[in-house]
């Protein structure tokens, strides 16, 4: 395939750069030692397209593709991790009312979605399943013409800030099939018997909501099923698929960083009367780190164009998810070793990197599982 973008992409590439670098900078250190965020950051990016941007445009939507979407993943992260999940989240699982849900859902629920007017979740993970998600046990029974949804969630994305939560609960926990027995529905945050609390004291991405969420006897129609009953498992991997290659984005990002706040640091540093980047040692890094950060962006490019050509390659998207997460962990411990000390100074953007970096080998698919799918594939 050809990796040269198109004026467009390049195009969104530069505003998404200009815009995070305009509106994180400056608040990023904040957001993470206070755990905190600013919502009119995030409204602002709605209204200026960067929200949401794989919706249809006959729902407000932009219409573009995974590639565009791994683009602003990739030049946000650049700039703030934290921030960068907390402005392009709020649109977390409407992939699948896209691909999955009624006329009458996406008309309903993709629209705002677009505009920024109202902020949307998935909750999968559980306190005793997390990466074996078949093990998911919150149930939602069927009433009349109503779901009676028990159980609670585990590290939920927008988990207090979301409106609805798109959730994946058994339906059918009696199929001997485990892949058979969930499906998604769609719960609306102000229902009774809905609770969230925030997580605090995350090791990184502190600007980013997440929560646990718990349903006590939670009512919600019929209609908010979305897709078909006993889908669930699929409609899932379908998610996790567009998902983890926008988070492999994300480690690019975060490695280009790690690159950039390197380069500038051993250009300026002085130690036994030279700079830093005069040593050959430190020149042996910053080419690894290079290498690493573009060999991961090929692999997203070429993964997210697969996908956008209605040629998913499920290897290829693992393989892309493992690599990323694990060279950005490597490149952030090695640009923070050539800080030394001042690496260890939250002022300094390093120390946020390197922090920030853990979360690209979780979420989204362990490494260790990323890793499994692609062996299984080969030997198959």
């Amino acid at each position: 395939m050809d990796f040269e973008l198109t004026k467009e992409q390049k195009d969104i590439a530069k505003a998404a750069k200009e815009f995070a670098e305009g509106e994180f900078i400056e608040r990023a250190e904040e957001f993470d030692r206070e755990e905190t965020f600013d919502e009119e950051i995030f409204k602002k990016a709605a209204r200026l397209g960067f929200v949401g941007i794989f919706i249809d445009e006959k729902y407000g939507g932009a219409g573009l593709g995974t590639l565009e979407q791994c683009i602003l993943q990739e030049e946000f992260a650049a700039v703030d991790l934290g921030m960068a999940v907390a402005v392009l989240t709020p649109c977390f699982g409407s992939e699948i009312i896209q691909a999955f849900g009624t006329e009458e859902q996406k008309s309903r629920y993709l629209p705002p979605l677009a505009k920024g007017e109202s902020i949307m979740g998935s909750a999968f993970t559980e306190p005793d399943a997390g990466s074996d998600l078949a093990a998911a046990s919150t149930t939602a029974v069927k009433e009349g013409d109503e779901f009676v949804i028990n159980g609670s969630k585990m590290f939920i994305t927008n988990g207090t800030r979301a409106d609805y939560l798109i959730c994946f609960v058994q339906t059918d926990p009696e199929n001997t099939d485990k892949h058979r027995r969930h499906s998604m529905i769609m719960v609306e945050t102000d229902r009774q018997g809905f609770e969230a609390n925030r997580l605090r004291g995350k090791l990184g991405i502190r600007a980013s909501d997440t929560a646990e969420v718990s349903f006590n006897n939670v009512r919600v129609p019929c209609s908010n099923l979305v897709g078909k009953p006993g889908n669930g498992f699929a409609e899932a991997m379908y998610l996790f698929n567009l998902n983890r290659i926008g988070v492999a984005a994300q480690g690019v990002g975060l490695a280009r960083a790690a690159l950039e706040e390197s380069i500038k640091h051993v250009k300026k540093r002085i130690t036994f009367g030279a700079l830093l980047a005069s040593y050959q040692a430190i020149q042996l890094k910053l080419a690894d780190m290079f290498t690493w950060m573009r060999a991961g962006k090929n692999m997203v490019y070429e993964a997210a164009w697969r996908i956008d050509q209605g040629k998913v390659d499920h290897t290829l998207v693992a393989a892309a998810k493992a690599f990323c997460g694990e060279m950005v962990v490597r490149s952030a411990d090695m640009a923070l070793q050539m800080h030394g000390g001042y690496g260890f100074l939250a002022e300094y953007k390093v120390q946020r990197i390197y922090r920030d970096a853990k979360i690209i080998e979780i979420y989204e698919g362990t490494t260790e599982i990323e890793k499994m799918i692609v062996a299984r594939s080969l030997l198959a």
